[in-house]
């Protein structure tokens, strides 16, 4: 009698191993409206990459990677948005440079499913979203000098020094940035958050491969602000609270 071969034990999962660097967001299981998911069943399939994870539900899977020009079928100009929300700041743009493509990488998967919705009403060809880490996706999925402009606009804070730590913009971000963009390719960060604000300009002044923007001719600290970026009520709401909007705005050279 021929004995059945049992499956083998599941291996044993060592927290300590699920990330090796702390990330920059929380991720919440906030429901999303009957609209949303309609739009996420219906177009996530046009507009969602299929990026195979990791451990972590927003990991990048070791070996996984994208080409541009395979993922939009066509050579153009790349514009990557980090964090972007419910997509406001890249629809508009997306909207005004068909000639551009654009990638939207955000984790909150509501935003993402509004992202789809004014995106098909749009009818925009040019871009995509990922669900996914975006240190990961610039460091590892895509290839390196593919990115013509990387945005980071309004980052999470984290206001509470204990939490700082989880800040996006940092030494090692400015690296994987660095990877990522094309030799002349433009890095512009903005937030409400002076100190935030001030640590960026820090770290991204003393990051090897890039210039300053102000160092170029602009007048004083800051960047002027990004004029293709579209008002929203988040940066309003700052400004209405009396908080200065910090842009920052670096070439890789």
């Amino acid at each position: 009698m021929t004995e059945t071969p049992q499956p083998l034990p599941p291996k044993s999962f060592d927290p300590r191993t699920f990330r090796d660097k702390p990330v920059s967001f929380v991720r919440r299981s906030g429901r999303m409206t009957p609209s949303q998911e309609r739009a996420w069943e219906e177009h996530r399939a046009k507009y969602l990459l299929d990026i195979p994870h990791g451990h972590a539900a927003t990991s990048v899977a070791d070996g996984a990677s994208g080409d541009p020009a395979e993922i939009f079928g066509r050579s153009a100009p790349l514009v990557v948005e980090v964090g972007s929300g419910q997509g406001h700041a890249i629809l508009h743009a997306a909207e005004r440079r068909r000639d551009t493509d654009f990638l939207a990488v955000e984790v909150f998967r509501a935003g993402l499913a509004r992202t789809m919705i004014r995106a098909e009403l749009a009818g925009l060809e040019n871009l995509r979203l990922a669900e996914v880490n975006a240190p990961e996706l610039l460091e590892t999925y895509l290839p390196a000098g593919s990115v013509d402009e990387l945005w980071v606009f309004f980052p999470d804070p984290w206001k509470k020094a204990r939490h700082t730590k989880r800040r996006l913009v940092s030494e090692d971000f400015m690296r994987i940035a660095a990877r990522a963009l094309r030799p002349g390719g433009v890095l512009r960060l903005a937030t409400d958050w002076e100190d935030y604000a001030e640590q960026m300009r820090e770290v991204g002044d003393a990051a090897c491969g890039f210039e300053g923007g102000f160092a170029r001719g602009f007048e004083g600290e800051w960047a002027p602000r990004y004029e293709g970026r579209v008002l929203t009520a988040f940066e309003q709401k700052g400004m209405d609270r009396g908080r200065a909007i910090r842009d920052l705005c670096y070439r890789r050279v």
